[in-house]
């Protein structure tokens, strides 16, 4: 199997401070804005930015994990049932500024999902998309990211995959792979 390397960790490092100060930037003092992972592989992006977000700006934002899957549009669908994961928000997103934090925008269909999961949260005054990785010509949406690390070209054989040493990877990376044939 073919692998690229497209961010390392020191690069991974740059792109969440980048993300923050662009944030803080845009939201001034947050005083309206909140952060929503989308769950699973965006809430590990959550769980790094938030402690460098908060340490840039001094503010401690709001953030909670977000799980779209019964609201995805492939759903019922699948050959296997799909597993939810857990929905963490201890606010109301009703008149908020919200972000939501995924790793990879691909198709654009787990961001539609999640906006509609989001709803039950109340309805947002505005809501912005980060993704580390924007795999800029596949979209089945018209969703594009507000904020996002890195933008690439691939093709429908390939993945792009996000590895964190605190998922037991031996350092943060972004890798573009080929999908293994069956």
């Amino acid at each position: 199997m073919q692998k690229r390397l497209v961010l390392d960790q020191q690069q991974i490092g740059i792109i969440l401070r980048r993300f923050c100060h662009q944030l803080i930037e845009n939201h001034d003092n947050f005083e309206n804005t909140v952060l929503l992972g989308l769950q699973p592989r965006g809430s590990i992006l959550m769980d790094h930015l938030a402690p460098i977000l908060e340490e840039i700006s001094g503010v401690k934002v709001p953030f909670g994990y977000l799980d779209a899957t019964f609201h995805r549009d492939d759903f019922r669908r699948r050959d296997f049932p799909l597993k939810a994961n857990e929905t963490k928000i201890n606010f109301l997103v009703e008149g908020k500024k919200v972000i939501l934090v995924d790793d990879v925008l691909y198709k654009g269909r787990s961001v539609r999902a999640a906006m509609d999961a989001m709803i039950a949260f109340g309805r947002p005054q505005k809501v912005e998309l980060m993704v580390l990785v924007d795999r800029k010509l596949t979209r089945d949406y018209p969703i594009m990211p507000d904020y996002y690390g890195i933008r690439v070209n691939t093709l429908d054989s390939q993945y792009v995959v996000v590895e964190w040493a605190n998922q037991g990877q031996t350092e943060n990376a972004v890798w573009i792979t080929e999908k293994v044939k069956s």
